[in-house]
């Protein structure tokens, strides 16, 4: 009865102390050893209309070790894998999933299948890092994109046919050994590590559970002191997760995508006093020949051959140089007028990017330049 009474006060002192424009803690953290597992596996599907491998050794060896599980001997040219594909089966297992429940898996072709369309995909174990059984997948095979073939060779493929999913197509066999429940305390991993907020949590954590409560290891983790009683463990991390706290600014970046030109600029990028100067220069090269000098020797018809003569190549060269359009850049210089002064002189992204970078290489740029 004191632990429901101390749940229900520790929930109005949440609701009572809530700060404007926070994050809950389950938002921007992680619960450490609370996570999920990559199982994969191998598979056939089998019931392709005609779009499977193909006679592919892979795929033949699969079908013939499959039948010999129900006693039927073939030799591999026994066997057509025109409506069989050989496949790998990914799957993940979320934490404290129990034996029984059932996940979805990803079916993916490794041969020459140009469908999966309308295959069933047969009875195959899904395996963990240790090598362990932790699932078995099975079902038919959902497929979101499709691919026709004319006779005169042309072919239209529309989103990926080599790729399907089985919504709830593997049976759990195993559980993954979880030591949430014994463990003395909770490590909560930011996502995004940060000295400031680790220490915005701790303190939060401190007020409202009590001194001494939390403890911020480093900048990605906090430890939280957990109940001594395993049953009251998950009734804690649930207050622990909803208690809201204030993100702190993150460091001044820029993003730079140099393939695609997208650039992502942090609210708190400035720049020290400088002045920048972007202008265009254009130079156009035009070469043609000229005969010059010699005697004629043969005319007629209109037509004139010299002897003796030289050819002149006469070079034209036209530059164009636009004028150079110039900004400055006062102490301190926010973010929006660092961008409306780029702007303005109508920079490409290129461009952009070189002023960017020769304003970090004059050491007016406080903030960190990324090119991804």
């Amino acid at each position: 009865m004191k632990i429901i009474s101390r749940i229900v006060l520790i929930t109005f002192i949440l609701l009572a102390g809530s700060v404007a424009n926070a994050n809950r803690i389950k938002d921007i953290t992680s619960i450490a050893g609370v996570r999920s597992n990559q199982l994969v596996g191998y598979g056939v599907v089998v019931g392709l209309a005609g779009t499977g491998d193909g006679n592919i050794g892979i795929t033949l060896q699969s079908m013939q070790s499959l039948m010999s599980r129900f006693g039927v001997t073939s030799e591999l040219d026994g066997f057509n894998g025109d409506n069989a594909a050989a496949v790998m089966i990914t799957a993940e297992l979320p934490a404290f999933t129990k034996p029984g429940q059932a996940i979805d898996v990803t079916v993916s072709t490794v041969g020459g299948a140009e469908s999966l369309k309308g295959g069933t995909l047969l009875m195959a174990p899904l395996l963990g890092a240790d090598g362990e059984t932790y699932a078995i997948a099975q079902g038919n095979v959902v497929v979101g994109g499709l691919g026709v073939e004319g006779a005169n060779g042309s072919s239209l493929t529309v989103n990926i046919p080599t790729v399907g999913r089985i919504p709830r197509g593997a049976s759990v066999e195993r559980l993954v050994q979880n030591e949430f429940l014994n463990t003395d305390f909770v490590i909560l991993n930011l996502h995004s590590g940060d000295f400031s907020t680790a220490n915005n949590i701790t303190e939060r954590i401190n007020e409202i559970l009590g001194d001494g409560t939390a403890l911020a290891i480093d900048k990605n983790s906090v430890r939280v002191t957990a109940p001594v009683d395993p049953s009251q463990k998950v009734a804690f991390v649930s207050i622990l997760e909803n208690i809201e706290i204030e993100k702190a600014a993150p460091p001044a970046r820029i993003i730079v995508n140099s393939r695609s030109g997208t650039l992502v600029i942090s609210g708190n990028v400035k720049v020290s006093p400088a002045a920048v100067s972007h202008g265009s220069l254009n130079v156009r090269i035009n070469k043609n020949q000229e005969v010059v000098g010699g005697d004629a020797i043969a005319v007629g018809n209109g037509a004139q051959a010299n002897a003796g003569g030289q050819v002149i190549e006469n070079t034209d060269i036209q530059v164009e140089e636009d004028t150079a359009k110039a900004f400055i850049f006062d102490s301190g210089v926010s973010l929006s007028d660092l961008v409306d002064s780029i702007n303005a002189v109508g920079a490409t992204p290129s461009d952009l990017v070189a002023i960017l970078e020769a304003l970090r290489e004059a050491g007016a740029l406080n903030a960190e330049l990324i090119v991804i």
